[in-house]
């Protein structure tokens, strides 16, 4: 992602600090969010299909380098979601980092979340997709957390294309008796073909509750154009949320649009149907894009988004 030079600051100390930096990165996005039949609110209202959808987030990093060629460094994030009742500040986590090794801890990308395409079926401009995760593990963490003290570790190695990373989230680290969750993952990339897998166990504290999953992409050399294929397994009987595969691909159509779909099958027994489906498109503005998609989901029900995005 583009990053935006905040404020740099030259130290010269004799404790060997080399340089530090701030920078904030981000997006917003606005547009339109469909849902049918989205439900009712905790009044017991029935809630519209179609509403305006917003975010902002804005990624605050702050780093340092020693002569040692040493990097530490955190990040806090700030974000703001349509219906907020205010703008969210996360917990923080903090790193250092060295010859492709880095160690973090807080609130930490973990590595179940982290696995390369996981979320590569997703479509649209809200990013979504029923050839997801239906159930739930952690992951950063956009809010501040509900006062309890959740510390996370993570282990990440990366060299020639291929990456490695375990982590290690206690649910509250002031408190005994949690279930504390356990993730491994791994990505190559040779060519024109990359790989991942991944493994969570108590997946979001929850105990017995273990995931897997593999995917594979493969790029038609010279393009933008690719095929995918992912499978989760999140069948535990902790978990309960079926066996996922979803096929998906991207093609550029013209100079600057590109479309994305997937068809997705989960064998959960609470599904009205097994087959999910969406399609979506994205138009290159230069610095921003136009995004939109539709999808059926397990409910039968239909959803869809468009709008305009920015990065920066």
């Amino acid at each position: 992602m583009k990053k935006v030079l905040f404020a740099t600051t030259a130290l010269v100390v004799s404790g060997g600090i080399a340089a530090a930096d701030v920078t904030i990165s981000g997006y917003g996005r606005f547009g339109v969010d469909y849902q049918e039949d989205r439900g009712f609110n905790d009044a017991g209202d029935e809630l519209s299909d179609a509403k305006i959808e917003t975010r902002l987030r804005m990624n605050i990093d702050a780093s340092t380098s020693t002569d040692q060629g040493v990097d530490f460094g955190g990040r806090v994030r700030l974000q703001y979601n349509d219906g907020d009742s205010e703008t969210n500040v996360s917990a923080a986590y903090l790193y250092v980092s060295a010859n492709g090794l880095t160690v973090s801890v807080g609130n930490v990308n973990t590595a179940f979340d982290s696995a390369g395409l996981i979320y590569e079926s997703e479509v649209g401009l809200i990013s979504r997709s029923y050839g997801n995760a239906q159930g739930d593990f952690y992951a950063f963490d956009s809010d501040a957390y509900d006062n309890n003290n959740r510390m996370g570790v993570a282990v990440e190695y990366e060299i020639a294309g291929a990456s490695i990373m375990a982590s290690y989230i206690d649910p509250d680290q002031t408190t005994d008796g949690q279930s504390e969750e356990f993730s491994i993952k791994a990505d190559y990339t040779w060519n024109n073909i990359a790989l991942s897998a991944a493994y969570v166990q108590n997946a979001a504290g929850t105990e017995d509750a273990d995931k897997y999953f593999i995917g594979a992409y493969y790029t038609m050399a010279g393009t933008n154009n690719g095929i995918g294929l992912n499978y989760i397994d999140e069948d535990s009987d902790a978990d309960n949320q079926g066996q996922t595969i979803v096929l998906y691909g991207d093609y550029e159509v013209a100079p600057m649009t590109t479309l994305s779909a997937y068809i997705a099958n989960n064998d959960r027994d609470s599904n009205e149907t097994d087959n999910a489906f969406g399609i979506g498109a994205k138009y290159d503005l230069g610095g921003a894009y136009l995004a939109g998609s539709i999808e059926r989901g397990y409910d039968e029900n239909v959803r869809a988004d468009m709008g305009v995005r920015f990065d920066f």
